[in-house]
């Protein structure tokens, strides 16, 4: 008789945890398709030889791999952070009532964001999510609250070593979600995260969130667990292994390989839900399930925006579908037919440099070198084979076909520091730069609206509601360099108004404004005194200082130019008046002091003046 393993008896599911994981299984298997688009890319960016791609089914020796599609990921990701982040303060706040629109208030608020921003790691967080976003067209984050500490070695002192928001990066193959939906925002979601038994112990002591799994539900995963140990191995020869109503944890070939290792599977449900046995409808709730079977969390979202703070971004949007398609996957077959053009012109100069021979007759045994010696009959004929050479042309196909990779993805030649052929003034340059990168710039201005500006604003909406003490952070007058220390309060952060990204749409805005008024002021029109006595140069001042980016060093003040000039002639002034009174001293008289100086008795008389002596 064979054994028989009923996990049913170790899973007694929750319905409403049962309906979660159908939910999830059903998403899972209708994105396979665009799943397997993206694990192509993927073979395709990290390979080092055809072979562990589609590629190597091609016929040919070589196996020899040029990794454009690697090479345009690599260039994307670092211009993207360089117009995302170009100085330190890359957001400014905009209030959205009067008392909000204090420098106090601004200065308090973009403050905190810059000390919290820097600690927490976002600028490599979001690093990580413009890859998803270039690799597999859609990128996904989180908001949340962490407290990080320490205990000193050798002591039982705890220190914080950081204590604040921080957004957390979800991996695209990780979150499901209702792509038929309106938007991203109302669409139900589900995120599965895989951790270890002790983690999720972990969670419970540190995390007030996981506080709610009771003793009862960690004595249920633990029993689970020990029970399919006490079967010893499973063995499909002498075991008939009957699975539970919940489906197989995604990752593992089976129920009973998951049941047998320390993971947990933990699926977070955000949205609205129905519950069929019970005909209550869950709206705006959180829902946690572990093991598929157990709930240990269903409440409310409790965040002030009364919905999840996941924040969603796709590279080209589909205009049926939420998932987006990332700039890569409609470049897989270039990057084939590069890779087929190289390995196919390598294997020809291999017959070229090593050719086959053709052998007629009777002929020795030789080897194709310098000075060989070939000894054959009278009849007998030996004849190298060479393929036509007109193959080796296929570098400039390869070259054509690489251009136009990186044409088609917003990527030109100009943005790797290459200049185009012929000879160009600066601002024709400037223009054909700005003209070359719309596709560039329109894909960043999107992604730091849809996806850094609320997680922004998520960011600082999870700092006022969690923050309990003061944070001293470090703050550095422009004026005259001097660092102090603010002191931050939940009161401090509490103004009406929002965060606003202003890296990407101010990098574009500000080359063409830049540009357009350098051009202006050395037209005709500008020197023309009938026009320019109507352009007021404080405006223009303000101007330039605003795109340009200067605000932290206050250079437009109104008139400063006189006020500085005024006191740099008072000052040469008094420098004149004080040159002017050393110079009247009698630096040669001698001092008391000396020794040596003689008295004014004893000194010679001098010549007579006017006849009198």
């Amino acid at each position: 008789m064979p054994r028989t393993l009923d996990l049913s008896t170790l899973q007694q599911p929750n319905a409403l945890a049962a309906a979660i994981g159908h939910k999830y299984t059903a998403w899972k298997n209708s994105r396979s398709v665009a799943e397997a688009r993206q694990k192509e890319v993927r073979d395709y960016v990290f390979a080092t030889d055809t072979a562990s791609t589609t590629a190597g089914a091609l016929p040919w020796k070589n196996r020899t791999h040029r990794p454009k599609l690697c090479q345009i990921r690599d260039n994307l990701h670092a211009n993207y952070m360089a117009a995302l982040f170009p100085q330190e303060r890359w957001f400014r706040w905009e209030a959205g009532e009067e008392d909000a629109a204090s420098v106090k208030v601004r200065d308090a608020i973009e403050a905190y964001l810059v000390h919290t921003l820097k600690n927490s790691g976002f600028k490599d967080i979001v690093s990580r999510c413009l890859l998803d976003w270039i690799d597999t067209g859609n990128c996904f984050a989180d908001v949340a609250y962490v407290n990080n500490t320490t205990k000193v070695p050798g002591t039982s002192i705890t220190t914080t070593v950081y204590s604040g928001p921080q957004i957390v990066r979800v991996d695209p193959r990780d979150i499901l979600f209702d792509i038929s939906a309106t938007s991203f925002r109302d669409a139900p979601k589900i995120t599965r995260s895989l951790i270890s038994i002790g983690q999720l112990e972990k969670y419970r002591k540190t995390m007030p969130e996981w506080s709610a799994v009771s003793n009862d539900i960690m004595n249920a995963i633990r029993d689970g667990r020990s029970a399919i140990r006490a079967q010893g191995r499973y063995n499909p020869a002498k075991a008939d292994l009957q699975k539970a109503e919940s489906l197989t944890a995604s990752g593992y070939s089976s129920l009973f390989e998951y049941y047998s290792s320390d993971m947990v599977e933990i699926l977070e449900f955000e949205g609205d839900l129905y519950d069929n046995d019970t005909g209550e409808l869950y709206e705006n709730h959180i829902i946690t399930v572990v093991d598929r079977c157990h709930i240990v969390r269903k409440e409310p979202i409790r965040n002030w925006f009364g919905t999840s703070t996941k924040v969603h971004c796709g590279w080209r949007l589909r205009p049926d579908s939420l998932m987006a398609m990332g700039p890569l996957e409609n470049l897989v077959g270039l990057q084939y037919r590069i890779d087929h053009l190289e390995n196919l012109k390598s294997d020809v100069f291999d017959l070229i440099a090593f050719p086959i021979w053709k052998v007629k007759g009777m002929v020795e045994d030789f080897i194709p070198q310098p000075n060989e010696q070939i000894f054959m009959e009278q009849d007998a004929d030996v004849e190298a084979l060479r393929p036509d050479a007109t193959a080796l042309n296929a570098e400039l196909q390869i070259e054509r076909l690489e251009q136009t990779m990186e044409e088609m993805v917003g990527a030109p030649k100009q943005a790797m520091g290459i200049r185009t052929p012929g000879e160009k003034t600066a601002y024709e340059v400037q223009s054909l730069e700005n003209a070359s990168y719309r596709i560039f710039q329109n894909k960043i201005a999107y992604f730091e609206e849809m996806f850094i500006e609320p997680l922004l604003n998520a960011y600082l909406e999870c700092a006022r509601r969690n923050l309990d003490a003061r944070e001293i952070v470090r703050v550095v007058d422009s004026d005259i360099g001097v660092e102090s220390f603010l002191t931050i309060t939940r009161e401090n952060l509490m103004a009406k108004g929002r965060l606003v990204p202003m890296g990407a749409r101010h990098f574009a805005a500000a080359a063409t404004l830049v540009q357009n008024l350098t051009n202006l002021s050395q037209s005709p029109a500008y020197q023309d005194p009938a026009v320019s006595v109507h352009l007021s140069g404080k405006k223009m001042a303000e101007l330039l200082e605003d795109h340009l980016g200067l605000e932290r060093f206050h250079i437009y003040q109104p008139n400063v130019r006189i006020i500085e000039q005024t006191e740099t002639q008072m000052m040469a002034s008094q420098a004149q008046e004080e040159s002017a009174m050393v110079n009247s001293t009698d630096i040669t008289s001698p001092t008391p002091e000396d020794p040596n100086a003689q008295s004014p008795e004893a000194q010679p008389a001098g010549p007579p003046v006017n006849g009198m002596v």
